[in-house]
């Protein structure tokens, strides 16, 4: 049967479509005459003419209708009749098919063809320039017009003809050899075969929707081997919307339905061209069978896919299993090509072209669900490969891949690192900035799509936990950074798991309820086996997450949970590598000083000297390499709106803790209670340790380089959480956990701006919640065993408490801790001590060593290697005296506040023995022989002034002077009290100090009456005499007051086992462990003592009675 005498098409199912066009296809090539072609070979175009040799697009038409440069610009085509053609008159009333068109035709005048209007009004004639501008120079008037007249009417035949050969350029009429513009337009392909088939039917030779299916497969024959068939269908696709979109203004029905089918037929041609290339006698081909070069053009480029073709093409899909292979398969083409390129390369079309696809769901529904949306592991894939396998062999991978920290983008960033001054490396950083956060809003919109299409929004989640749960190694220790996804993939995930909590993190916390903590007991897509919890062991843990509870967790916790482990894995890993890196840099900066001393010591042009100059090529390089990554790091990190994003998330969290903690429905402004329930939830206990680690780590790190930020992203939330985990500490297994609430609550105070106290600093002391159980917090965590050497969180915490000092709410407390929880206060005030004599220690004996070292490098004898060594032993020693000192005037400042304010707390038995020995002890460093040494070079440079930390001992001193119990402590000290001391310190403060005469006076009385009271004290021993044995405590030597009894049944004074209980929880006698409870009184013994005491303290009376007597006698 003769193609052309089929009834006109419609649209069938692909399969009755594939075997129409087949059979079509055969009676096109044996109603040829010409001899068939070889495979894979055009056949030239019929010559139309001389003159025109009308060819298909694109392979013999204009320029601009080859094969498509990197961008063309969008053409309006308008279709007007060629010059010298005359059109059929019509009445003026009937509706011009030109102007449908956007073309008008005009009739004929004396003076020639009149100018053609596209002005779309109908009847108006425009007169030509030459007519309007030119006159006649003998003419006083114008010449008579030429009655009008209407152009007749194209018949829908006409009209089809025209329009479907301006469309599809092609030609039956040898002779024309452009479309209808005439002269200047495009070239047209001429179709003898089909001219045939019309001759042999005695039909008009005129295309008509009947023969368009044939005069494109005729045409697609003429399109050479090397040019896709997608270059000359698509730009038709285009023309045939176009012509539809004018026609649009004045509905046709005829008409529209010629362009409709047109249109059908157009896109069937064109899905066939990539999915069945055999339909037009070609073999398949990868390079032109696929979408992929045509999604990356704008939709607006004659060679792009528009909007048009997506919904066209898309609403085949349920009759044409060929449409979304199609689509899928070029956008894994586009993720593969992608995979290859980094930042530096024109990228972004690939970009965009999945932002365009994203907006159809069937198409992401199919993209999902391809093989290489996710991957699926395999026995023989190792750890490593799992880790790259997300970023490198998924098809979302390489778009998220794209990142300023690819090193090839770094490199261009910054280039000559080691020399990039301040202003030029800001500017790189904030370029950065800026190109990153378009590409992450652009994959935000990609995941935002994805996951609201139910179909693929399950996938897309699973995607991204298949990351963190192969990524854990990017916590460990050393990292080696080809084992695990890079930190550009890792921080845009981080960046757009963010972005997808934004619409539940209200500032009201109003949607904190939907995060279930059941979830984790719900077959959750993260792993959390191998993490350390808050405070379980594995046993309870792997009992947890082994019950299981029914129902499905909503999207705000999966994508909740998913965030957390992107800022433990993602975000906060690239956080913490630039400790790493700076550690880096350092250490190569010092092999590359080293080796330049070699280089000079070597002489040129020599192998040793190209070796040597070498490894410094290669040192230098990778110096270099490390910088750049560091700066492309902190660009990137240090993005404010970034961090703005993370905060907030971490808000949330900090919330949500104290609710599963607490077991409470805890918002910002409601009440919270503590201590926490005694009872842990396990729900709590259970959970990663990085899911409060992480929160203080995101805050600590934003306090110290962006703390600006945080003026107006911090509420009570952050205060509630470290006081609560402070307070209840209990909650948390690690001891460094702890003290970083400490450091987080310390960072809060650093001043920022206007702000004196820092951005906490305000809140801690006016807080209602902090006023009352803050000080009690860190007053735990300062006695905590764990911390019981690491006095640098002891520093810590009496720099928060010297800011809050000034609320008198803090000092009323700590004066009732003293008084309520005794034994808590004194282990407190007894680790204040030991961080003093131990900061005092360790400074002064720095500056001795610094005083010998300035001493030695004065000796102009010392040879070149000893100067060098001492040098570097000095400027080693510097820097830790420096350190110390910092710690110490700090420490000693505080102890001036303390005991300013609580003489009593600071004068009970526990604890003035041991601070009355540690103030004599280094009042003889500063005023006795030794002082001499502590003389150094500038000692400003170490903040250390001799003066001013005695004048602070001094202060101490004053302080507790009113309190008679310190004052025999002090003269009680037999190791360290000297009268000489106290002298010394008297002219220093008259002499040196320039002390107030008041001052001057209250240390000179409390000098007296120490002196008295050690004179006192002399004589009680001569009264007492020799001790008995069972009244001497076996410790200390000494007569025992409160003599108790220890659980190893041995006895000694209550006095000496507190001591040595602050110090080491032990029984000294067994070493076994025990605390002050277990101490029973020994009351007989006492009384016995007591009774011994009285008894010799009468004899003595009596004795010195006597001798009195004696003496007046004689």
């Amino acid at each position: 049967m003769d193609p052309n005498e089929q009834p006109e098409p419609t649209l069938p199912p692909a399969e009755q479509m594939r075997q129409r066009r087949l059979a079509k296809l055969a009676g096109a090539s044996n109603a040829a005459s010409s001899t068939q072609q070889q495979p894979q070979q055009s056949p030239a175009p019929p010559q139309a003419s001389e003159e025109a040799q009308p060819s298909p697009k694109p392979s013999s038409g204009s320029a601009e209708e080859n094969e498509p440069p990197a961008e063309i610009p969008n053409r309006n085509i308008n279709i007007t009749p060629s010059s010298g053609t005359s059109s059929p008159n019509t009445n003026p009333s009937t509706s011009n098919p030109f102007s449908q068109l956007g073309v008008k035709n005009t009739p004929e005048s004396r003076s020639g063809t009149p100018t053609v209007s596209d002005s779309g009004n109908n009847g108006t004639l425009k007169r030509s320039a030459p007519a309007v501008d030119k006159p006649s120079a003998n003419a006083t008037a114008p010449p008579p017009k030429k009655p009008y007249t209407a152009p007749k009417e194209e018949s829908l035949e006409d009209w089809s003809d025209r329009v479907l050969s301006d469309i599809f350029r092609v030609t039956l009429d040898e002779s024309r050899a452009v479309d209808s513009r005439g002269n200047g337009g495009a070239k047209l392909t001429y179709l003898p075969e089909l001219r045939s088939e019309f001759e042999q039917s005695s039909e008009p030779s005129k295309l008509t929707p009947s023969t368009i299916d044939a005069a494109i497969l005729e045409a697609a024959r003429y399109v050479p081997a090397s040019k896709p068939l997608l270059d000359y269908l698509l730009p038709c696709w285009k023309r045939v919307m176009r012509a539809l979109k004018t026609t649009a203004r004045r509905p046709n029905p005829d008409r529209d339905a010629v362009l409709n089918e047109a249109k059908r037929l157009c896109m069937s041609n064109c899905i066939f061209a990539v999915t069945m290339p055999e339909y037009f006698g070609r073999d398949p081909n990868i390079d032109h069978d696929s979408l992929k070069p045509y999604l990356l053009r704008h939709g607006d480029n004659e060679y792009g896919i528009c909007a048009d073709f997506f919904d066209e093409a898309i609403s085949r899909v349920d009759e044409d299993d060929t449409v979304l292979p199609m689509f899928t398969g070029a956008m894994v083409q586009i993720s593969d090509e992608l995979a290859t390129m980094n930042m530096n390369q024109d990228y972004k079309p690939h970009i965009t072209s999945l932002v365009t696809y994203a907006r159809y769901p069937r198409l992401l529904q199919a993209l999902a669900h391809h093989d290489k949306f996710l991957i699926t592991p395999t026995a023989d894939m190792s750890k490593e490969q799992l880790a790259l396998a997300s970023e490198e062999r998924t098809i979302l991978g390489p778009f998220f891949r794209i990142s300023p920290l690819q090193t090839e983008v770094t490199k261009s960033y910054f280039t000559g690192p080691r020399t990039i001054d301040a202003g030029h490396k800001k500017q790189a950083q904030t370029a950065l900035q800026m190109t990153l956060k378009a590409h992450q809003g652009d994959l935000a919109t990609i995941i935002n799509a994805f996951v609201r299409v139910k179909d693929a929004r399950s996938k897309t989640l699973d995607w991204f936990a298949f990351i963190f749960n192969t990524n854990h190694k990017r916590r460990a220790m050393q990292v080696k950074s080809n084992e695990v996804a890079s930190d550009g993939f890792m921080v845009n995930v981080t960046a757009v798991l963010d972005q997808l909590c934004q619409p539940f993190m209200d500032n009201t916390f109003s949607k904190v309820s939907k995060v279930d903590v059941d979830y984790l007991c719900r077959n959750p897509r993260i792993d959390m086996s191998d993490e350390t919890k808050l405070n379980a062991d594995q046993a309870t843990a792997e009992a947890f997450y082994g019950r299981k509870v029914g129902g499905d967790s909503n999207f705000i916790s999966e994508v909740f949970f998913l965030a957390l482990a992107a800022h433990h894995y993602g975000l906060g890993a690239t956080n913490s590598k630039l400790k790493d890196l700076d550690r880096e840099i350092k250490h190569v900066e010092s092999a590359i000083k080293h080796i330049e001393e070699q280089l000079a010591k070597v002489p040129s042009n020599t192998m040793p000297h190209r070796v040597i100059q070498k490894q410094h090529q290669n040192a230098v390089q990778a110096v270099e390499k490390a910088i750049a990554l560091k700066y492309s790091i902190e660009g990137v990190v240090l993005d404010q709106g970034m961090q703005t994003v993370s905060l907030q998330f971490m808000r949330y969290v900090s919330v949500w803790l104290l609710r599963v903690a607490s077991g409470t429905d805890y918002i910002p402004g409601r009440p919270f209670h503590l201590p926490l329930p005694p009872q842990q939830l396990q729900a709590f206990s259970c959970l990663p340790e990085y899911a409060l680690q992480d929160v203080v780590d995101n805050f600590k790190f934003v306090f110290r380089f962006i703390p600006q930020i945080l003026i107006s992203a911090v509420g009570e939330e952050i205060i509630t959480l470290c006081i609560t985990f402070l307070r209840s500490s209990e909650y948390i297994k690690n001891p460094y956990l702890k003290s970083s609430l400490v450091t987080l609550l310390f960072s809060g105070t650093w001043p920022i701006y206007h702000l004196k106290r820092g951005v906490l600093g305000d809140a801690l002391a006016g807080s209602e919640f902090a006023n009352e159980h803050l000080l009690h917090a860190l007053m735990k965590c300062g006695v905590s065993s764990a911390f019981y050497d690491k006095f640098n969180i002891r520093y810590e915490i009496f720099q928060v408490l010297k800011c809050i000092w000034p609320n008198t709410v803090y000092q009323d407390q700590l004066s009732r801790e003293s008084k309520v929880n005794k034994q808590f206060f004194v282990q407190f005030v007894n680790l204040l001590l030991n961080d003093a004599t131990f900061l005092l220690d360790e400074a002064l004996t720095k500056l001795y060593k610094i005083h010998d070292f300035q001493k030695q490098l004065r000796d102009q004898s010392l040879s070149a290697q000893d100067r060098e060594k001492v040098t570097s032993d000095l400027e080693a020693t510097e820097s830790q005296c420096l350190n110390w000192m910092t710690f110490l005037n700090d420490t000693m400042a505080m102890m001036k506040l303390f005991t300013a304010a609580l003489r009593d707390a600071f004068t009970i038995p526990e604890i003035v023995t041991r601070l009355a020995g540690m103030l004599d002890y280094n009042l003889e460093v500063l005023v006795g022989p030794r002082r001499a040494n502590l003389k150094v070079e500038d000692p400003k440079k170490y903040h250390f002034d001799a003066k001013t930390l005695l004048a602070e001992f001094i202060d101490i001193y004053l302080n507790l002077g009113s309190k008679q119990t310190f004052i025999d402590a002090i003269a009680g000290d037999g190791r360290s009290y000297k009268p000489a001391n106290f002298e010394k310190a008297s002219q220093i403060l008259g002499a040196k100090l320039k002390a107030a005469p008041e001052t001057a006076a209250a240390w000179d009385s409390l000098r007296k009456k120490i002196a008295e009271a050690k004179e006192r004290l002399d004589q009680a021993e001569l009264d007492l005499g020799e001790i008995p044995e069972e009244f001497e405590d076996p410790l200390m030597g000494d007569l025992m007051k409160d003599p108790v009894i220890l659980p190893s049944r041995n006895i000694v004074d209550r006095s000496t086992i507190v001591q040595q209980l602050l110090s080491n929880p032990l029984d000294p006698f067994t070493r076994a462990p025990m605390k002050i409870e277990d101490v029973v009184p020994a009351d007989d013994l006492r009384m016995r003592i007591e009774a011994w005491k009285a008894e010799r303290i009468a004899e003595a009376k009596a004795k010195a009675t006597a001798d009195q007597m004696d003496t007046s006698s004689g």
